[in-house]
């Protein structure tokens, strides 16, 4: 059953979305060669805390730190490791946060130091995807509409769409219904609706589709093992429109962009 939200709801979920915004600015300053996906994890919990939230992923399932930190071939759920981060190396940052009983879940994938041209085009085309499955959240679109854009947009560059994992809804839990796939018809799935709050999460892999879950029981790789990018917004619909209850502007500040 999908929760919608009242104005009220929206605007408590933007202020638990930007406390994830700011911490992934926060972390955007620590990300270099040499630096460890753990200290980064300590870096979010601190933030996180320090803006009177709680981590939303520590914990959530037994999952046992602050953030998911998926480097290169890693396409989502990397458990934080002591292995310092390579010169060349993509990691995607994904990270929750929990204030006023709301969650906000947000994901940026980072360029660690200088990357190939090949992989800097994943990134720019997954970063597509996301605004453009945002464009197609609007009243009178159905939620398959959102993935059939994302899914175009991403194989006409010859990459692999993910099908295992999904975005979804969000509220008072982390994952709530629908289900909100990156692939799909359109015309399929449930109207969206004025009040509908969803993180929408483009997994683009630069080969095939497939994935592999690893021993830990938590890091998904790609079964080609070549790179995959990953980047998610939590929007809402006012209006008959989405509009973003996150912001990259805080990693594009730290990081000296536009």
């Amino acid at each position: 059953m999908i929760i919608y939200k009242t104005p009220e709801e929206i605007e408590l979920m933007r202020e638990a979305a930007l406390v994830v915004s700011k911490t992934l600015g926060e972390v955007a300053k620590a990300i270099r060669p040499g630096v460890t996906p753990l200290e980064l994890d300590a870096i979010a919990e601190k933030t996180i805390r320090d803006q009177g939230a709680i981590p939303g992923f520590l914990g959530l399932y037994d999952f046992p730190n602050t953030l998911c930190t998926s480097v290169n071939e890693q396409v989502v759920h990397g458990i934080p490791t002591n292995k310092p981060l390579e010169e060349g190396d993509i990691i995607s940052v994904d990270c929750g946060a929990i204030l006023h009983g709301f969650y906000g879940d947000h994901a940026y994938t980072f360029e660690v130091g200088e990357v190939a041209p090949e992989i800097k085009k994943l990134l720019e085309v997954t970063k597509e995807c996301l605004e453009i499955g945002i464009e197609e959240t609007k009243v009178g679109n159905r939620i398959s509409d959102i993935g059939f854009a994302i899914q175009q947009h991403a194989e006409k560059y010859g990459y692999g769409v993910v099908r295992e994992l999904v975005g979804h809804g969000i509220g008072r839990t982390m994952h709530e219904d629908p289900q909100v796939p990156n692939y799909g018809r359109r015309g399929r799935g449930k109207k969206i609706k004025d009040g509908l709050t969803i993180a929408i999460e483009p997994m683009i892999n630069m080969g095939t589709e497939r994935v592999n879950q690893l021993s830990d029981n938590w890091t998904i790789v790609t079964a080609d093992g070549k790179p995959s990018a990953h980047f998610e917004h939590d929007v809402a619909v006012v209006n008959g429109k989405a509009i973003k209850l996150s912001t990259f502007d805080y990693i594009y500040e730290a990081l000296g962009q536009k």
